[in-house]
């Protein structure tokens, strides 16, 4: 029989001295099952089950934001099958937090509460569409307003999630060439991230084949995003060029943009010839960049023509490398910017860029188990939350230590705790008690509870 309980400690610690104990068992402590713990103590965990629909059996056993916490979890101990999602929180407090406090008598919860079937049958009942609408609407709709967060400097980007090649059974995937002429089958996800501190939260994600256009995988989200707003700073890099998106973002939203020109482009030619007749260089605001320098050229929308009589404004910052002698140029629709503002901010794109290069190379999210679209985007949108937890939680001061830090190379040096409580179980009650709690409770009982803790715990 599978038996629910509520947490009691006086009241199982009292039936425990009288003789009465059901089960208990040691709680392994582990670095994840901590941070998860802050995140459950901030409400975060609980914007899980607040933003996506519960689609299961009204009797299912398991709380849906406890398996939602552990399917993230997962993802945070860098472990990519569903096998290992049952058992990804070893912290049984945190579980009982979680609601997951029960015990069975008879073998039943091992052989039916969370099953490998299970976890299929689960994700089976949402659509790739569905996940990924999911996690737009926990971000901005539960996330951000719980921690108070916004942002003002947003950073667009696309990033190729590859597949096997040879694997012509994943469903949606396109193939693309690379610069380097390499064929690739996959797929592509188009990121909006919100610079909060110094870390990037993925506030909004379109999900696409590889083959489809960093613009045209992007356009909706630039034209419809709650997290654009007048005033907001929004960089992108050269692959979203494009004077009527430019235009829109300025006119109708509000939103300024940062962007580089290509070499071939008439206005990269124009302001280069400017910045040299002008000689107005000064040093580049990136102390690292001693080969660099600045010059800042304005009214340089007449040589971006699309529609002269329409388009907006445009100022730029001309970067010159002596090392390399090469021109780079960024133009800004911020007409207040100077050369240095514009060059310093467009620099916080490759800083946060780093963030998906570790999510991919360190938190394994291209490491699929299925070909199936939504298994594919369930994997990838837990690897997300994962990801945002851990740039969460080094924001606060539980995990400011942390700040900067990659988990899964914490998680390399990280030595699991034997144990560092106790749950017990009586009736439909349960108790949590610490090593030293347990100890002086254990000495009060008598021998046959005493025997009973013997062999539970071990």
């Amino acid at each position: 029989m599978i038996r629910y309980c509520q947490r009691n400690d006086e009241s199982v610690k009292a039936a425990m001295r009288s003789g009465r104990l059901d089960a208990a068992c040691s709680s392994q402590g582990h670095f994840v099952d901590d941070v998860l713990r802050v995140m459950l103590d901030k409400g975060i965990l609980k914007c899980l089950s607040d933003g996506i629909e519960d689609r299961r059996n009204p009797n299912s056993f398991i709380p849906f934001g406890a398996m939602l916490a552990l399917s993230v979890a997962a993802k945070m101990k860098i472990k990519t099958s569903l096998t290992d999602i049952p058992f990804a929180i070893t912290d049984h407090r945190l579980l009982s937090e979680l609601g997951y406090a029960m015990y069975d008598t008879d073998g039943r919860l091992a052989k039916s509460m969370m099953t490998e079937g299970t976890l299929r049958n689960f994700i089976a009942k949402y659509t790739h569409e569905d996940l990924f609408t999911a996690y737009n609407n926990i971000i901005q709709n539960h996330v951000m307003p719980r921690m108070d967060m916004s942002a003002n400097i947003h950073i667009l980007d696309c990033t190729k999630i590859s597949v096997n090649y040879w694997n012509t059974n994943y469903e949606g995937a396109g193939i693309a060439r690379d610069s380097d002429n390499n064929v690739t089958r996959g797929y592509k996800i188009a990121t909006l991230r919100g610079i909060i501190k110094d870390s990037g939260i993925i506030e909004e994600i379109r999900w696409g084949s590889m083959d489809i256009h960093d613009l045209e995988l992007s356009k909706d989200m630039l034209y419809n995003s709650l997290m654009l707003k007048p005033g907001d700073l929004l960089i992108c890099d050269r692959g979203f060029i494009s004077r009527e998106v430019i235009n829109y973002l300025k006119t109708k939203r509000g939103v300024d943009v940062i962007i580089p020109l290509r070499a071939n482009m008439e206005a990269h030619s124009v302001a280069v010839t400017v910045a040299k007749e002008g000689k107005k260089w000064v040093t580049h605001p990136n102390k690292k960049r001693k080969n660099q320098k600045v010059a800042f050229v304005s009214d340089l929308g007449n040589h971006y023509i699309d529609n002269p009589k329409e388009d907006v404004g445009l100022n730029a910052c001309v970067v010159f490398d002596s090392e390399k002698d090469e021109y780079f140029t960024f133009i800004s629709t911020d007409l207040s910017m100077s050369a240095k503002m514009i060059v310093k901010t467009y620099e916080l794109r490759p800083e946060i860029e780093e963030s998906f290069r570790q999510i991919k190379s360190e938190w394994k999210i291209e490491d699929f188990k299925s070909t199936k679209q939504n298994f594919i985007a369930f994997h990838i949108i837990c690897t997300l939350f994962g990801y945002l937890f851990w740039e969460l939680f080094t924001m606060l001061p539980e995990g400011m230590q942390y700040a900067r830090k990659s988990l899964p190379a914490i998680l390399k040096n990280h030595r699991p705790q034997a144990f560092t409580a106790v749950i017990c179980y009586v009736a439909s009650e349960f108790a949590v008690f610490s090593l030293s709690d347990y100890a002086e409770l254990y000495t009060s009982c008598g021998d046959a509870v005493k025997a009973l803790l013997r062999f539970f715990v071990g």
